[in-house]
């Protein structure tokens, strides 16, 4: 993928970011609960994760103290954010929610 995690980040389309560690025991937990959202949500929204030991800087600059962390973004704003495991139904409403939120500001009226 060619696109920074800036860009990504701050496309309008929703981006859950998972920041994880590959010595981490709950972030091996996430990996079947993200796959499980992938498939329940489509392309609603994109999951990326970031391993906070390849990439420093960023969870840096996100204030990552505890993997997981889960951080949902949309232009550039963090419009949720939870340490720790989080169940694939909260996620999925977490997701629905904010769909739902930017269709309805995307629909007004056309003429």
């Amino acid at each position: 993928m060619s696109e920074t995690f800036s860009e990504i980040i701050r496309s309008d389309k929703l981006t859950l970011v998972d920041f994880y560690a590959e010595w981490c025991g709950p972030c091996k937990m996430m990996k079947p609960v993200l796959e499980e959202l992938k498939k329940r949500i489509g392309d609603r929204a994109r999951i990326l994760k970031v391993d906070v030991d390849q990439s420093p800087l960023v969870a840096s600059a996100y204030h990552i103290q505890g993997v997981p962390t889960l951080m949902l973004f949309r232009n550039g704003q963090v419009l949720w954010r939870q340490a720790g495991v989080v169940p694939v139904a909260r996620l999925e409403e977490l997701i629905s929610r904010f769909a739902t939120t930017d269709q309805a500001t995307s629909t007004g009226t056309t003429g």
